[in-house]
């Protein structure tokens, strides 16, 4: 008789809500994180935020910034804990040297979409990204009014 695990979860810890509204969204990236055991913990706890973190490009180096997980009291006792600091996202050299040459040439800002689980890991989705002016942002607002109004109507005809 086998034991069957108990269904996980939602993988997702953190989602950059305003990116979508802020930004035009061109190229997505998954990227591993290196974290220390009281991140790690504060993240099973689902205590991260993403709201004003960005991806800072330096030496062939990617590195995650403003991301503000908070400590556990728990699980930090020991350790003096930095809730904003800068935390290294490791992808392969190829990728990086692609996003560097894209945010140095041609406008682009880099910023992270969402924080999940793959497997055991800790995994962080990355963009690349053009800023939205405020006409695009109201269009885009209309659209989405729109087609909730096209989901009301088609729901109440189906009725």
């Amino acid at each position: 008789m086998s034991k069957k695990k108990p269904a996980p979860q939602s993988s997702t810890i953190a989602l950059n809500k305003k990116a979508k509204h802020e930004y035009h969204i061109e190229e997505r990236y998954e990227a591993g994180m290196a974290l220390l055991g009281w991140e790690v913990k504060s993240l099973r706890a689902g205590k991260a935020q993403l709201t004003d973190a960005y991806v800072l490009l330096k030496d062939g180096e990617a590195w995650l910034l403003g991301a503000h997980f908070t400590p556990l009291i728990a699980a930090s006792t020991h350790v003096i804990a930095d809730p904003t600091r800068t935390r290294k996202l490791l992808l392969h050299a190829k990728e990086i040297s692609k996003i560097v040459g894209k945010v140095s040439q041609d406008g682009y800002t880099c910023i992270p979409l969402a924080l999940y689980w793959k497997q055991n890991k800790v995994k962080c989705e990355i963009a690349l990204v053009k800023g939205k002016k405020l006409f695009d942002k109201r269009a885009t607002e209309k659209e989405r009014d729109w087609n909730r109004q096209k989901q009301r109507i088609l729901r109440e005809a189906n009725v």
